[in-house]
This record gives C-alpha cells, structure tokens and sequence, in this order.
C-alpha cells in the first residue's frame, strides 16, 4: 500500500523550499502525494502564487481560502482560526498517514493543531533555528514540539531540537531544501533574467527583501530606517514584495512609492524560485531581514546587509553583515558590503545550510519511517535532578 503523504504550503516563500522534496515524493512509487494549498497561495494581492504550483505539474488535491484581506495582527490571530476549521474537514476526510509541514508561518500552526488531534504524524522541516525577532521563532518551537519527525538545516539546529527532548532517531540534519534548486537546477544568466523582469540590470544593483517585524508592536518600526538609507544610495533598487503578515501593505505601499520616484527601483510582486535564485547571483548586495540573506545567500558568496530585530540569533556565514536599523548604521554596513576587500574575503566561503541534498534525505526517511503508534508514542528522557540553592 501507498504512503499518504500530505504536504501543507502556504505562500511562494515556503514552496520555493518544499518544491524538490515533493517532486521526489510525487515521483516515489510507493507515495501517494496530497497537496494542500492555502493561504497567500490564493490571494490575488500577493500574486494568485497556486498557479505557480499547478504550472509546475503537481495536482492540488485541497484549497484552503483563509487569509484575512487585513494587514493587522487580529488578521493573522483569525486567519489561524479558519484555516483550523477547513483543515479539520480536509485531514479528517483525507487521513494522510503523514503530514509534511516547513519552517515557521504563523498558518502552520493550524495544520499541525488539527493533525495532533486526529492522531496524524507530523514531519517538519527546518526547526531548531532561532528568529529572536520574529513570532516565527515561538511557531517554530511549538511545531518542533508537536512533530514527531524532524529535518534540521544545520548541525547546531539538530542539536537545539535534541535539546527539546526529542529522541535522537527522529531527528535528521538534512540541510536547507531551498540549496537543492542550486544544485539541480541551472540558474538564468544575466541577460534572461533581464528578459524576464523586463529590466537592464545595474552595476552595483541592491536586491532588498525586507518584512515586518512581527514580534514588535509596530511591526514596520524599523522600515523608517531602511528607506532613509535607500534614499541616499545611488545604485538600482529591486525591491520583493513581503510576507503577508502585519504591517505588508505599510511595507509594500512604501516600496511602490520608492520606486516610483526613481527610474532605476523597481518592485516584484511574485519571482518563482529559479528567477529569485537567479536574480540573487546577478545582483551585488542583498538588504532586508529576509532569511534568504542568512541561508541561501551564502551559496553565492552574495554580500548580504541583514537589518535589525527579525533574524536575531540565526546561523549565518560570513557574507552577512548586520546592521541596527538606523540609516547611518544601514549606509555603513552596505559600504562594507560593495567594497573590494570584503568581498575578496568571502572567496572559498562555504554555507553551513547544506550541499543542496535536503530532498533526498526527506524523502528516504519519509518513506521508510515506521507508522502507527511507534511513531505517535514520543518518549522523554527522565527530569534531570537538581538542587534548590535556596534550601
């Protein structure tokens, strides 16, 4: 009998990572494939991104409409809640023997809630890495904690989880998935990326990937900052459209009227993964709080300026350069970034995210992994004894 394997995606940034494990799965002989597709994946604000899926060949066995057209945290808080509803008559229909979830959307908490309570294993990716800026760490977390198999990034992210009592058999260090595109996919050149954006790229051209900052009250407190620094550069600004949480069309409002005052800023509401990746390597510096400047950044060598809170506490390689969200700290830390001698010091520099064989590991593991209650049945170690000083 075929493994039913379901796989929840939300939006073009966590499909550009799921998008060669599930080409594997949906390859497997002995995988019986259901994708899930909700989110900003439907939303035509945020690109109608599903279509990138169905171009792509994958069949979606499930739509979910649950993204609140709001740009507040109570937006996000009830956009929880009716993808929960949806999600309980779809997994209680569906019954997948396993349930793939990645990273640390605020959604995913949704999906593994139900799951949990219809006694559905949980696969997750990317946990044991820290955001200390960001709601995503807390998601993170609790996702780690409610799955029962786990594929780190990193080394040091194996151990985190290890460290949250998860018994060493069930955790795997994979390597970021999103690496694999670098390794099996041949980017675009410079001119058909050109072609594509319908652009000519600059010299010295500076990609900015920039989000709200969640786990602040203001969540676009430290946009203030980037924008200040912006203005005063000369070079070519690409701006990507950010995430859809609170505080995006603030972000995105301010990019458009950036871009619009100046001929050589442009911004792009949807990039699929080979034309980001791709972009990425043509482009000499890459500024924001994107965890794309920290994970796949460094494949490329790619000078990266990370700003302010939201990334606080992630691995990162060299190529990163971080940078308070204050427009002079900004402005310096992006004359780091272009100058010669840094980056003549990233030559041979190596991403500790992985080699780009995340997916065959996911898929080995996947299909090979015991079911039922053997693998429901977490058990923990015994409380470590201690001492109360106080007496």
């Amino acid at each position: 009998m075929k493994r039913k394997i379901a796989v929840v995606t939300t939006s073009r940034a966590d499909y550009s990572h799921l998008y060669w494990p599930l080409r594997e799965l949906s390859a497997h002989p002995a995988v019986d494939l259901k994708i899930i597709a909700m989110g900003a994946h439907l939303s035509p604000e945020f690109g109608s991104t599903i279509q990138e899926i169905e171009k792509d060949g994958f069949s979606i066995d499930a739509r979910v409409e649950c993204l609140l057209s709001s740009d507040s945290d109570v937006g996000m808080a009830k956009t929880i809640g009716v993808a929960t509803l949806s999600l309980a008559d779809i997994f209680g229909q569906m019954r997948p023997d396993l349930l793939l979830l990645i990273a640390d959307r605020y959604e995913m908490l949704a999906p593994a809630s139900v799951a949990v309570a219809l006694r559905i294993p949980i696969a997750h990716i990317e946990g044991g890495e820290i955001s200390e800026g960001a709601i995503d760490d807390a998601v993170r977390n609790a996702l780690t904690k409610m799955s029962h198999i786990h594929f780190t990034s990193t080394q040091a992210a194996r151990d985190r989880v290890m460290a949250m009592d998860e018994e060493a058999w069930r955790v795997h260090r994979a390597g970021a998935p999103s690496l694999d595109h670098l390794r099996r996919q041949t980017l675009f050149t410079r001119e058909q990326v050109e072609s594509r954006l319908r652009i000519e790229l600059k010299h010295l051209a500076i990609l900015v990937a920039y989000h709200p900052v969640t786990l602040a009250r203001d969540t676009v407190r430290e946009a203030d900052a980037l924008f200040e620094a912006l203005e005063n550069l000369p070079n070519q600004i690409l701006f990507c459209y950010p995430n859809a949480d609170a505080g995006s069309r603030n972000l995105i409002e301010r990019a458009r009227s950036f871009a619009a005052s100046r001929d050589a800023a442009h911004v792009f509401v949807n990039l699929d993964a080979l034309t980001y990746w791709s972009l990425l390597k043509q482009v000499d510096v890459l500024v924001g709080n994107s965890s794309s400047g920290i994970m796949e950044s460094a494949s490329f060598a790619r000078p990266t300026v990370n700003v302010g809170l939201r990334q606080q506490g992630r691995e990162r390689a060299r190529n990163v350069i971080d940078a308070a969200p204050e427009a002079r700290a900004i402005l310096k830390a992006i004359a780091t970034a272009k100058s010669t001698d840094f980056r003549r010091g990233l030559q041979g520099m190596t991403n500790p995210y992985g080699e780009g064989l995340a997916s065959e590991k996911i898929v080995e593991v996947l299909t090979t992994v015991p079911l039922g209650e053997e693998l429901l049945l977490k058990r923990h170690a015994p409380p470590r004894a201690f001492t109360n000083s106080a007496g």
